[in-house]
């Protein structure tokens, strides 16, 4: 699958907000994407979403930001790296083995790593993943998302936006549920559902602010 790589592009330039401008770097780290993620994917949104592809797309509507709630950006990649969910992850294993997964991932400095090409179907949000570009960020609840990551988060936003006009919001990963009427909710088991905190409002608050001149929705 390394053809899907070829278009990534390291260095990108981008105007911020009038005359503001930065420049940033996105490091490519990809996690596996193999027959058996294909193959998982596939099935994941033919059975939960009714899709039927040949090949595990997304037409990108929103972005949708997280935090790991793992420590460090290798033990966070390497949980998302396999193709198979680990058999620790009782609560959703009952809908797929596909293992969770994320386009982005955010280090505690800023330093974007992409993970995987961001019109790929990743498996990070109840309902979603078959339009969500997800934004995974190195933090928890006791360890909060940093300045840096902010700053990365407008900025990668900002990219994904340029690259992406049909992107229509932005949410926290806390406010998936508010789209369970939306016409994007499409998953199919009323009963499949988890309880999420991350990154938490006064984060995505603050995100919302620096990209205001986007017109990026934050709920339905």
């Amino acid at each position: 699958m390394l053809k899907f790589y070829l278009y990534l592009v390291m260095i990108a330039g981008l105007s911020i907000s009038g005359c503001e401008r930065a420049t940033f770097r996105i490091f490519d780290k990809p996690i596996v994407f193999d027959k058996t993620r294909e193959e998982l994917s596939l099935s994941y949104m033919k059975d939960r979403y009714g899709i039927n592809k040949d090949f595990p797309s997304i037409d990108p509507k929103m972005v949708v930001v997280h935090w790991t709630a793992i420590p460090t950006l290798e033990s966070s990649y390497n949980a998302m790296n396999p193709s198979l969910l680990p058999g620790a992850r009782t609560g959703i294993a009952s809908a797929s083995s596909l293992n969770v997964g994320a386009h982005f991932l955010i280090d505690r400095d800023g330093v974007i790593f992409r993970q995987l090409p961001d019109t790929l179907f990743a498996r990070h949000v109840i309902g979603l993943n078959h339009c969500a570009i997800g934004i995974e960020n190195i933090g928890s609840s006791n360890n909060p998302l940093t300045r840096a990551q902010l700053r990365a988060n407008t900025e990668l936003i900002r990219y994904l936006k340029r690259l992406h006009p049909g992107i229509e919001y932005v949410i926290g990963h806390h406010q998936y549920r508010e789209f369970e009427n939306h016409n994007l909710w499409m998953e199919k088991d009323e009963g499949y559902r988890t309880e999420k905190s991350d990154p938490g409002d006064k984060f995505m608050e603050h995100l919302h602010k620096r990209i205001k001149d986007l017109g990026l929705r934050s709920r339905p």
